[in-house]
């Protein structure tokens, strides 16, 4: 009698620390804070699907204010330690990876996923680091990179090994976590973990054995609906825009613009829930579209489309600049098109470049900084930015001076 009392009473709390536990044990030692309400803005919802409806959504914020201290970061690809290296230059953490940027805003553009090891520990550290912001009026903002796509497509190309085992690890916790459920009887199916594996394949043409657990543990969790494309990549972005600057992955092009960026945000989430069987290949397949566009990314400003990255901005109100990651920027942050179009890939990652960690930083009067721990970047261009010092970009690299790498995807 007594067991069956502690059993009516213990669910809930056991279903609480077991869901603890598997965080803690997926994400590196995280333990992730209570996550704030989320009060969409009132007209947002009047211009949304009808709130109603049993399949609504609150929508994905498009659209900022500009903050006091808007911070810019680039691809991160799997790498944690250069991660906390660029948001510690950028004073957004403190010693003890804690929050510590108070009200400022923080932007990275996408491509969390691939060429690592650290790739769900990486989505669980911004995820904290989002709860922690809100509590004190600042914002994280996450966004969707092509990587992000492939991986929601199943495309794993440039998955690593230690990517694959980092998955493996974590279809494993939630085995565990749901076995640890059911220890007390009569519980409530409801509280349980949905099976990682519900509907996958037991076998994949042409995949080593030795990898195949970890591979079918990565789709489980990425594909539409999948747990973690659930529980963190359909929270991202694809396009955002934050005062006077838009950021995207790739680029815009006018095309883009005018589908509607809110309506691009939104098919995009609902592609990543499952709630829509696929999203157009302009916005997130193919060169052109929105995560893979290299337009505005060539090494020359005599090679990038100024006209028709011009005419893209025009048409987005109150916004001077694009702002994009992708294709990496070989000696660091740089600008073309009269600095209307900004790119921050340094190719941080050790999977990349393993170059230096470099941050774009923007105060409230819409002046731009490069935040660098490259030594050389302070000998060598310092006189050629104070002498570049127009539009509030004297901060900025100046044009043509970088060199670009185009690697694959």
């Amino acid at each position: 009698m007594e067991s069956q009392i502690n059993c009516q009473i213990l669910p809930s709390l056991l279903s609480s620390f077991v869901d603890t536990f598997v965080d803690f044990s997926v994400s590196g030692g995280l333990f992730l804070p209570p996550e704030p309400s989320i009060n969409p803005d009132p007209i947002t919802i009047q211009n949304s699907k009808n709130p109603n409806d049993s399949s609504w959504l609150p929508p994905l914020q498009t659209v900022f204010a500009q903050p006091a201290r808007l911070i810019a970061i680039g691809d991160l690809h799997g790498d944690l330690l250069k991660t906390k290296q660029a948001l510690r230059l950028s004073g957004l953490i403190d010693l003890n990876d804690r929050w510590s940027g108070g009200s400022s805003t923080v932007v990275q553009v996408g491509d969390i996923l691939d060429r690592g090891g650290d790739e769900i520990k990486l989505l669980y550290f911004f995820e904290k680091l989002k709860r922690e912001a809100a509590k004190v009026g600042g914002r994280v903002i996450t966004m969707n990179g092509n990587h992000e796509i492939m991986n929601v497509d199943g495309d794993f190309r440039f998955v690593t090994p230690h990517g694959l085992k980092e998955f493996e690890n974590w279809a494993m916790w939630q085995l565990v976590g749901n076995f640890m459920k059911t220890m007390c009887g009569g519980l409530d199916e409801n509280i349980l973990f949905d099976d990682p594996f519900d509907g996958m394949p037991k076998e994949f043409r042409g995949i080593k054995p030795e990898l195949l657990n970890g591979v079918r543990a990565r789709m489980a969790a990425l594909r539409p609906n999948g747990l973690i494309a659930k529980r963190f990549l359909s929270k991202n972005q694809t396009v955002v825009v934050v005062g006077d600057s838009v950021f995207v992955h790739g680029g815009l092009l006018p095309k883009h613009v005018f589908y509607g960026l809110e309506r691009v945000n939104e098919e995009v989430r609902d592609w990543i829930l499952g709630l829509r069987l696929k999203v157009a290949n302009q916005l997130v397949r193919g060169r052109n579209s929105i995560v893979w566009l290299r337009s505005f990314s060539k090494e020359l400003a005599k090679d990038c489309d100024c006209s028709t990255l011009e005419h893209a901005l025009e048409t987005i109100p109150g916004v001077k600049r694009m702002i994009m990651g992708h294709t990496i920027q070989e000696r660091g942050i740089n600008g073309v098109c009269s600095n209307r179009a900004i790119r921050i890939d340094v190719g941080m990652s050790r999977g990349c470049n393993n170059g230096l960690p470099e941050v774009l930083e923007i105060n409230d009067k819409s002046e731009v900084k490069i935040l660098t721990s490259n030594p050389l970047y302070w000998k060598g261009y310092d006189a050629s930015l104070n002498a570049n010092k127009k539009d509030g970009f004297g901060s900025l690299l100046p044009e043509q001076g970088a060199e670009q790498v185009e690697v694959s995807a």
